[in-house]
């Protein structure tokens, strides 16, 4: 039975819908408001890069784009490094292995809204972190009401969040770690230190190199914490907003403007798809290694 050529088409025909519809169509659309002065009611003229120049002068936007780049530098070190070490103790074939992994990676599908839940409560002015404080006799830490603390909380989910799923990459690039390197380096007398930095780490580059700009680019966009820490506020004054929360504060409501929003996802695109860039020559470098 032959096939005709257009069949295929028709079997992807459904998913390519989608794709167009809910990703590829709203992009394009972003690119093309980020140019023009359009608000909630739609409309607009086009004006160039006044939205761009207006975002050089915007204090808003660099309060933002600060918090945003503090993020990935405070969530990438102990997401490239925490999973690691979960990931080598947990593969060890010990009974009851299988709880702890389940346990570690629960957090991972958790809901956003729950996480933020759970995390409000314990971190709030009267909740269980500060009353155990208040108990051993030290003074309420102000975890969410001050700017530098709500966003370095923020972290800590982000991280307490993330550490189950890089943990598991970790466990299938460990899978691939030669024994026999192990072996070698044993008879040679190196001890599990020794062996961890001389044979481990370095066949795990690549995969700390996914790491870390999955957990850069993640970062670089989180909302969900510091949304939900914050009460939607961005904490006093707005101090600790982050860019994706700063689009969503100025693109929503009947004041939303539109084309000023799209200019900063613009810019948090570019950036993003630099640090992706930066991942993609770092890891032709290890493989010319």
């Amino acid at each position: 039975m032959t096939h005709r050529p257009h069949t295929p088409w028709l079997f992807l025909l459904p998913g390519l819908a989608v794709v167009l519809m809910f990703s590829i169509f709203p992009f394009l659309n972003m690119i093309v408001l980020a140019f023009t002065d359009a608000d909630a009611l739609g409309g607009g003229q086009f004006t160039g890069v006044d939205n761009f120049v207006r975002m050089v002068d915007d204090p808003k936007f660099w309060v933002a784009a600060r918090n945003s780049t503090l993020y990935l530098f405070g969530v990438v070190p102990p997401l490239v490094l925490l999973p690691l070490l979960l990931a080598l103790l947990v593969r060890r074939q010990v009974p009851g292995i299988t709880f702890f992994r389940t346990a570690f990676f629960t957090p991972v599908i958790a809901s956003a809204v729950v996480v933020g839940l759970i995390w409000t409560w314990l971190l709030d002015s009267r909740g269980l972190v500060n009353s155990v404080v208040e108990a051993l006799g030290g003074a309420r830490i102000p975890f969410l009401t001050d700017s530098s603390l709500l966003l370095v909380s923020a972290m800590a989910v982000t991280v307490w969040k993330g550490m189950g799923y890089y943990m598991v990459i970790y466990l299938a690039a460990l899978a691939n770690v030669p024994n026999d390197l192990h072996e070698a380096a044993q008879v040679d007398g190196a001890g599990p230190i020794r062996r961890f930095v001389s044979v481990t780490v370095p066949a795990l580059r690549p995969t700390m190199v996914l790491v870390a700009a999955l957990s850069a680019v993640n970062g670089f966009r989180v909302f969900a914490e510091v949304y939900l820490l914050s009460g939607g506020s961005g904490g006093p004054g707005g101090a600790s907003t982050t860019l994706v929360m700063l689009i969503q504060q100025t693109g929503t409501g009947l004041t939303g403007e539109v084309g000023y929003a799209s200019a900063l996802s613009l810019v948090l695109f570019v950036v993003t798809l630099g640090l992706l860039l930066i991942t993609l020559r770092l890891n032709r470098k290890e493989d010319l290694l």
